[in-house]
């Protein structure tokens, strides 16, 4: 199967073709395992922190990828939620052991034994994947193959985070970054809370102008205060200055949810401006994001089939994953990215 892998550490600021197109064999599926021929593959952030070594690989090479749609071309032995042709979904969480306390209570996203799709198993940029028939989802009808990848984890962290949020209708809500997961939470707040204004803090022009395609009250930059505080904030970016900043502009007993797998270094002394009165007096909460449950995922898709949510996309043959890699690498972001694995 042809599959685009990653097979070292390296800078994307110099090194802008990571990926290299190999062939594979097809995997050998096992007990309760599918087969899925992959139609498409979004494309993630994320990737971009394998690729630099902020959450590397568990060993190379490595196909990363990890919002992937396809259709079940065959069943392990006992593997029976699916039927052959079935198009099913397969998300960050790969697997995780079932047994502890974090998986019994459906928190499988913070198990020691969790393994992400892409980075600790091959992911979606090839032709084939394997995966436990546990965690893979059936994609709702109504949507297209691509209209669904981004779905299945820009969506989901999305939804994840927005919940940790506590937000209620008619609090004002933060975006700190407008990447594909931001354009996505803002179109469920748009259905399910009209009464919340959506504020949208972002270094780039065009970022912003989209956001207010999409309904935004307000945008700004990352450093400009808003016309008011806020009840709760999103960030989705890699670096810390939007952090602190985004700690200035929320009211007391305000949350922010910081959705982001690591942070760079490069901004890393903006942690020295934290001044305690200004950020985080008053009953101000700090929460992380970290991966997704099985739970999250089924149920955003069941949401966003219902709403519906249409993500912006731009799509890429497989081939030309590395493009679409540094374009997300260089800021150019407009909705979603995916790559397209079968023509």
């Amino acid at each position: 199967m042809k599959a685009m892998a990653l097979e070292k550490i390296t800078d994307l600021s110099r090194d802008r073709e990571p990926l290299r197109l190999v062939d594979l064999p097809i995997p050998v599926i096992e007990e309760r395992e599918i087969l899925v021929k992959i139609s498409v593959c979004g494309v993630c952030h994320t990737e971009l922190d394998e690729i630099e070594g902020r959450t590397p690989p568990a060993r190379f090479p490595m196909i990363p990828g990890h919002q992937i749609v396809g259709e079940v071309e065959a069943m392990g032995e006992g593997a029976e939620r699916f039927r052959i042709g079935d198009r099913v979904g397969i998300a960050w969480i790969y697997s995780s052991c079932g047994s502890c306390r974090f998986c019994i209570e459906g928190n499988d996203n913070l198990c020691e034994d969790f393994k992400a799709t892409g980075r600790d198993a091959h992911g979606g940029y090839a032709e084939y994947i394997k995966v436990l028939e546990d965690f893979a989802y059936k994609i709702p009808d109504g949507f297209s193959d691509k209209e669904a990848a981004p779905l299945l984890c820009a969506g989901a962290i999305g939804y994840r985070a927005l919940r940790l949020t506590n937000i209620k209708d008619g609090e004002n809500l933060g975006l700190t970054g407008f990447g594909s997961s931001a354009h996505l939470v803002i179109k469920i707040v748009k259905s399910k809370y009209p009464a919340t204004r959506v504020f949208v803090f972002a270094r780039d022009r065009e970022e912003r102008k989209f956001a207010k395609e999409l309904g935004a009250f307000w945008t700004g930059d990352t450093g400009e205060m808003p016309p008011e505080l806020l009840d709760c904030i999103i960030d989705t970016t890699p670096a810390w200055r939007p952090v602190v900043e985004a700690l200035k502009n929320l009211r007391p007993g305000g949350r922010l949810v910081v959705n982001a797998i690591r942070k760079e270094d490069t901004d890393k002394d903006m942690l020295l401006r934290l001044d305690y009165p200004l950020h985080l007096w008053l009953e101000k909460e700090i929460k992380s994001v970290a991966n997704v449950t099985r739970r999250d995922v089924q149920e955003f898709l069941d949401v966003a089939a219902t709403i519906p949510i249409r993500p912006d996309l731009i799509e890429f043959p497989l081939e030309e994953a590395n493009d679409a890699l540094f374009e997300l690498k260089e800021g150019k972001i407009r909705g979603s990215k995916v790559l397209r694995i079968v023509q």
